[in-house]
């Protein structure tokens, strides 16, 4: 019976510790962590998400993207995120200073997305709105044997009432819409496709040059990337 106080302080002060470590340590770190104004263009980075974007992430949210890609590029030498093309330097934690819900993910079995705005082309893949659209309505179209599930839900055919819709997307046969009809992206589909063209971390925070910035070839000077050193 003794015992007993001495066991409940020892785990109290088990928890205590955890907390301190985890929470406490990581708040004093980045609590009062804000976005980075340049010198150079005296912009705010990372700049704030656009309306039609914050709608479409929270249509990301609904449709469970985050469950099969994350949104954190690791640092080259840690994994090969910089290989696949998925972006020139490791994410940081000011990239995510404007967000309410971070949704970096736990699961890769697509992609990376956090760059996906900034893709460098692949082939003949452009990564641009026209591709996004074709690419949530079939992914076969564009990524053939993924096992990505197809959103047909973010469009709607309807018959061409005068001239075609410069948003219309264009499909091979057969998936093409019937004669006199065109297929288009929903509100929903436009605001998730706007979304995914935010997401890109291309700003060299000063500060983190030394640590995780590996400097890309070519690179031209300007938004600290004067002071990038080679990642080794």
């Amino acid at each position: 019976m003794t015992r007993i106080p001495i066991i409940l302080l020892g785990i109290f002060a088990v928890l205590a510790s955890s907390w301190t470590g985890l929470i406490l340590s990581n708040h004093l770190m980045y609590g009062d962590l804000g976005p980075y104004v340049s010198k150079d263009d005296n912009k705010a980075y990372p700049e704030q998400l656009p309306g039609i974007a914050a709608h479409g992430k929270q249509v990301y949210q609904d449709l469970g993207c985050v469950y099969c890609h994350t949104q954190q590029v690791r640092r080259p030498g840690l994994a090969s995120d910089d290989k696949r093309g998925w972006g020139d330097r490791q994410s940081v934690a000011r990239d995510y200073v404007r967000e309410e819900r971070v949704l970096l993910g736990s699961d890769r079995v697509g992609p990376d997305l956090r760059n996906i705005g900034a893709r460098k082309p692949q082939g003949k893949a452009t990564y641009d709105a026209a591709w996004h659209y074709v690419h949530l309505y079939n992914p076969q179209l564009t990524s053939p044997g993924s096992n990505m599930p197809a959103y047909k839900s973010l469009f709607e055919t309807r018959k061409i009432l005068g001239e075609r819709s410069p948003k219309a997307i264009d499909l091979p046969a057969p998936y093409s819409a019937p004669a006199g009809y065109e297929i288009l992206p929903t509100d929903r589909g436009e605001a998730l496709v706007a979304y995914l063209l935010s997401l890109k971390d291309t700003f060299n925070y000063p500060e983190e040059a030394t640590k995780v910035y590996v400097a890309p070839k070519n690179a031209e000077k300007g938004h600290g990337e004067a002071e990038k050193k080679e990642h080794k």
